[in-house]
């Protein structure tokens, strides 16, 4: 065999090999909005999961006032809030609201960069929340 038929050989070859050893590294991000009732069933099925978290991305002022129960506060408008967001595991699943979901909306955008893997974001934010009826905690 020449030199020719042999390099082509390889070259075959790792085109065939390739996408299989690749297929081990790619990594899939759910990053997506869901109704406030879709949030509501995430939480009820994941409420003895510990790597699910629910955000509440609004001002410490508005969490005060009322958020989903078990919710951790990062404010959207803080000076760290990437840093905070990046200090994360990015392997939990987060589900995260606000309170219209404007600011959220922008936060899923930024866990996507940040390589989050599994990210809901609250449609409606806290407000389609309540006009679901759901229940909030202070």
């Amino acid at each position: 065999m020449n030199l020719k038929n042999f390099m082509v050989l390889v070259l075959a070859g790792l085109l065939v090999i390739s996408p299989v050893l690749a297929g081990g590294c790619v990594q899939t991000q759910t990053i997506k909005d869901v109704s406030p009732k879709e949030a509501s069933t995430l939480i009820q099925n994941d409420q003895n999961n510990p790597d699910f978290v629910i955000l509440d991305v609004r001002t410490r002022q508005e969490f005060t006032d009322g958020h989903i129960a078990n919710a951790i506060n990062i404010d959207f408008y803080a000076d760290t809030f990437r840093d905070e967001l990046n200090n994360l595991d990015k392997n939990k699943t987060y589900l995260i609201y606000c309170r219209s979901g404007g600011c959220s909306g922008k936060a899923l955008n930024i866990m996507a960069e940040l390589n989050f893997s599994k990210v809901y974001n609250i449609s409606g934010g806290i407000i389609g929340w309540k006009a679901e009826g759901l229940p909030l905690v202070k």
